[in-house]
Parts: C-alpha cells; sequence; structure tokens
C-alpha cells in the first residue's frame, strides 16, 4: 500500500507519495498530478492517507529548518527514459547552494550534446524538490524554468544560499 501525506512549507504545501521508505512522487501542485504522472503499475495501487511518512516526513522538514543535506538521506524512484535516470541521479550530486547549467547536467549524465534532454528531464522531475531540478539553471546564470513557477525556484536558490 502506498502512502500519501502533505506537509506545509514555506510558500505552500508539498505533496508525497511513498512506496514504504521509497519516494515515489513529490510535489505542490496536488495528489492528482502526482498520481496522473506516476508509474501507472504505482499509480493503480491503493493509497491511504497519512500524517507523516516515516522518515520521509523528518527529513524534509529538516531541510525547511536549514539541514540542506536532508534530501541526501531519501531514497527515490520514478519512471523514465535512461538519459532521464542519468539526468535525475546526477542531479542529486548538485550541492546545495551550487547551480549547474542544462549543459554540465547534459555533461555529467553521460551526453554532452543532451542539451534538451537535461531541460526535459527536470520537466519531468517527478520527485522535487528531492531530486533538485531547481538547482539547474541556463548557462549564465539566468533561472530558466521551474514547473512549480520562478518564485518557488528562487525561494530554494535563496534558502540554499546560491542567490544572495
Amino acid at each position: 500500500m502506498l502512502l500519501t501525506t502533505q506537509l506545509k512549507v514555506p510558500f505552500g504545501t508539498l505533496y508525497m507519495v511513498s512506496d514504504q521508505h521509497i519516494l515515489l512522487a513529490a510535489g505542490f501542485r496536488n495528489f492528482a498530478d502526482l498520481f496522473e504522472r506516476m508509474d501507472p503499475d504505482d499509480s493503480a495501487r491503493k493509497h491511504s492517507a497519512v500524517k507523516r511518512i516515516p522518515i520521509i516526513s523528518d527529513l524534509v522538514e529538516d531541510y525547511f529548518d536549514g539541514d540542506l543535506t536532508a534530501f541526501n538521506g531519501i531514497q527515490v524512484r520514478q519512471p523514465g527514459a535512461d538519459f532521464s535516470q542519468a539526468a535525475w541521479k546526477a542531479m542529486r550530486k548538485i550541492p546545495a547552494g551550487k547551480t549547474w547549467s542544462y549543459a554540465d547536467l547534459a555533461k555529467r549524465a553521460g551526453s554532452p550534446d543532451a542539451v534538451r534532454a537535461a531541460g526535459s528531464a527536470c520537466a519531468r522531475n517527478l520527485i522535487a524538490p528531492i531530486i533538485p531540478c531547481h538547482r539547474v539553471v541556463k548557462t549564465g546564470g539566468a533561472l530558466g524554468n521551474y514547473g512549480y513557477g520562478l518564485d518557488v525556484k528562487e525561494w530554494f536558490l535563496r534558502h540554499e544560499g546560491a542567490l544572495k
């Protein structure tokens, strides 16, 4: 059985879906949006709303309380093609307080010419902000896009010290 929970964060609500201790989806819109984008086999499973997902809720709260490395302790799984999987794995290596360009991400995901695909992997990321696509910016430092709005991306980058 999947677990669902919502956490209040400084700019709204974070919705999360887990399979025990593995986070399958997280985002700032609603559960319907997450289930629609999840692996069909997972989204068809029964789910139960809980006040807290053990370990995961604590780590997310720790992050918002200032432990910028807390997301590193959360296990994740989401569907996606090989390049997307490589890009998401690479994103988790971007330290809090730092940013990479889409070109940097493409290179570190193993395909330096796949800059657009790197952007697409960010757009399809189902586990934001735990997989920190907010740390990927345009070459030259412009913020680029963020599925939950540039104000949210800017909030994360300020919280982590990447923007002053």
